[in-house]
């Protein structure tokens, strides 16, 4: 038996410079939430349209001899809300090629941020190496400058209309060589000011924001410009620790987001539908079986928006009994976002998701920082904007999830995609637990979404299989190419033999890493 190493791990991620910085961390013994930390700092600086301190997130971790628990940093509701009138919100239209979603932006967009809150909490309470070297290879990245690739350029170009809502935010992604231009694949950006923050960060602590010169800028510029949030706002905001929701599918054992989040017991409500059904003779991706899925996807959505049921009870069993009935029937169907995956060799997990929504056009001055919109994101304000509950956290779709599968095997994941994250996550962990695929199989393998009446589906899915479908659900757009539009689930997992693998998500950039294959 090979004797277990008590260093190193195995991290995915969206850039390479993020999962770098969390291997960087692991090789220098750092455990699985040291590198979690490092991986945040630097996803702000390596992919800036989609992390930023300004926005927030959660971890679901799995701490060494510990049950798991959930690190809520994600946004808060301000304590009170501007006249309608008074507000400044916008729509932006993003398109991602094949499809496009409307965001709104402007200072009425911004909610509380809970990043560095968050970033401190799990500091104080999971780390072992000081916050400064955590913060290096995000400093160090920014002074020299990250290399913009592929993924990130095609991401800036979809929400080029936020970049341009502002000339700070269109600084923050400009080319060097035409300040007029994004900057374009293969260009090295600069964020000096923001290096230099997070050195006073560092130094000063999470006051500094929430108490500090930074805060006030906001909170200033939100009273003179159509904003909701005051200085209380941010004195007041905490991150919480939480249970995670925990359920059974087939032979696993499932953790994920619980409520007041409403992604992961969405992934939860899913699954139970689908344990109601038998997979013999199934392939993965078949007409019976996507024709199941699709139907399950259906029935959460109908739930959700229907609105009729608490959240807490949508997994109460006469709930579950009655859509399951459903889904055998079927005929009822009616975002800006990173994941960190990371398992080390202490038997620590961290599960992250951050999101700054796409970005709400205002930057701190001095900081570097874009300030999030998720008051201007219709998928976590369901019933209208301006409807919002004052001082609440808002519900997002954003759930890292721990799975523990048979012979010991663990997997971490999470996704981004706005309503896709629960679709994709639901996907993976079906692709592993129902058909036992290869990890990077299971992440790879083509991916449906329903949303709105629309079948959208990815190239993988057969003419023939579609046109089955097709009398079910009529109205399908066929993607030319896998696209970031469904998804970038980066996965870690501890495999039965001991072995560490993971699976960077190709639709979002991802990469992995692991301290044992370099």
């Amino acid at each position: 038996m090979r004797k277990k190493k008590t260093t190193g791990g195995v991290v995915a991620a969206g850039h390479q410079e993020t999962a770098n910085a969390a291997l960087q961390i692991l090789q220098e013994g750092g455990n699985a939430f040291d590198a979690a930390i490092a991986a945040m700092f630097t996803a702000c600086v390596a992919e800036p349209a989609l992390a930023s301190l300004g926005g927030g997130g959660f971890l679901t971790a799995r701490p060494v001899n510990a049950d798991p628990l959930v690190y809520d940093f994600f946004a808060h509701t301000p304590s009170r809300k501007q006249p309608e009138a008074a507000t400044n919100l916008h729509p932006i239209v993003a398109d991602f090629g094949n499809a496009s979603q409307t965001f709104h932006i402007g200072m009425g967009s911004i909610a509380t941020p809970g990043f560095i809150k968050g970033v401190f909490a799990i500091h104080r309470e999971r780390c072992s190496m000081p916050l400064k070297l955590l913060a290096m290879p995000a400093i160090n990245a920014a002074i020299r400058g990250v290399r913009v690739n592929p993924f990130q350029h095609l991401i800036s170009g979809i929400v080029q209309p936020i970049l341009r809502s502002s000339n700070a935010a269109f600084q923050l992604h400009s080319s060097t060589i035409n300040s007029d231009q994004l900057a374009q694949v293969g260009e090295t950006r600069k964020q000096p000011e923001m290096a230099a923050f997070f050195e006073h960060l560092c130094r000063e602590g999470e006051a500094l924001f929430y108490l500090g010169e930074a805060g006030q800028q906001l909170t200033d510029t939100c009273r003179e410009s159509g904003g909701h949030l005051r200085p209380h706002d941010l004195k007041q905001y905490q991150a919480v620790k939480r249970k995670p929701l925990e359920r059974r599918y087939r032979q696993a054992r499932i953790f994920t987001n619980p409520t007041p989040a409403l992604g992961g017991t969405l992934i939860a409500f899913t699954l139970a539908l689908l344990e109601s059904y038998s997979l013999d003779n199934h392939l993965p991706g078949d007409a019976d079986h996507l024709r199941r899925v699709i139907r399950a996807i259906c029935l959460t959505q109908h739930l959700r928006t229907t609105q009729s049921r608490k959240i807490e009870k949508l997994l109460n069993e006469d709930v579950l009994r009655e859509y399951r009935q459903r889904l055998h029937k079927g005929g009822i169907c009616t975002r800006g976002t990173t994941q960190i995956s990371i398992l080390d060799r202490q038997d620590n997990l961290a599960s992250m998701t951050l999101s700054n929504g796409e970005g709400s056009g205002y930057v701190i001055p001095g900081t570097g920082i874009m300030m999030n919109n998720m008051l201007g994101e219709e998928d976590i304000n369901p019933c209208g904007f301006h409807n919002w509950p004052e001082d609440e956290r808002i519900a997002s779709m954003m759930s890292p999830t721990l799975a523990f599968l048979d012979q010991g095997r663990i997997v971490v994941t999470g996704s981004g995609g706005s309503n896709r994250i629960r679709s994709a996550i639901l996907q993976v962990l079906s692709n592993l637990i129902d058909f036992d695929m290869p990890l990077q199989q299971a992440v790879a393998f083509p991916r449906i979404h329903f949303e709105e009446g629309l079948l959208s589906m990815e190239p993988g899915v057969d003419q023939s299989i579609s046109s089955r479908l097709a009398t079910e659900f009529p109205r399908q757009r066929q993607w030319d190419s896998k696209n970031l539009f469904f998804g970038g689930a980066h996965t870690v997992m501890l495999e039965a033999d001991g072995g560490l693998i993971g699976a960077g998500d190709e639709r979002r950039g991802g990469v992995w890493l692991s301290t044992e294959t370099v």
